[in-house]
């Protein structure tokens, strides 16, 4: 009888180790760094289109990836919106003019979002948001050939602050030079 109790206590307390275990929560991955204009886009993020691009070499001028990435500005979205701004697409014609006038750049679109919403929800908003600007700049005559795009949701944020001010700053669009 007493084996019979020790056997379910020891029952009853494997069983629920088990389930304490079973049931922690995963730490949360710490975010990335922020990826240089010549890494390749992160394992397991979404949206890159045309993989018969081909990132710039490391030895390429450092300077010249600079000017570009100085010419071509980044443009901001509303809260939960992938549609273009006047202001936005004012921005896109100036980098499409920079782009039809140096036709041997090629460009990464990366799209990005705030910290509201699930991983899964801005993933997929950051994708819709760099399409549009791809979208656009090939309407402006940017041939699709020379833009590729990705999504790194809410991983990258311009501003890591958790109020309205910073969210804006962190819904866009940056423009990275592939070569």
């Amino acid at each position: 009888m007493k084996n019979m109790i020790i056997l379910r206590l020891l029952l009853v307390v494997a069983l629920s180790a088990l389930l304490v275990t079973g049931c922690a929560k995963k730490p949360a991955p710490a975010p990335e760094a922020p990826v240089a204009q010549a890494d390749e886009a992160p394992a397991g993020m979404t949206g890159m289109q045309d993989g018969s691009m081909t990132e710039a070499p490391v030895s390429e001028s450092a300077t010249q990836a600079d000017a570009v990435v100085a010419t071509l500005q980044r443009i901001f979205f509303e809260f939960d919106q992938y549609t273009l701004t006047d202001e936005a697409r004012a921005t896109l014609a100036g980098n499409a003019a920079y782009l039809k006038a140096n036709s041997s750049v090629q460009l990464r679109i990366e799209g990005h979002c705030d910290e509201r919403g699930s991983d899964e929800y801005n993933l997929a908003l950051g994708e819709r948001r760099a399409m549009a600007a791809k979208s656009y700049l090939e309407t402006l005559g940017v041939a699709a050939n020379r833009l590729s795009i990705i999504s790194y949701g809410e991983e990258m944020p311009l501003d890591p602050g958790h109020g309205e001010e910073a969210w804006a700053k962190n819904r866009r669009a940056e423009f990275k030079p592939l070569r």
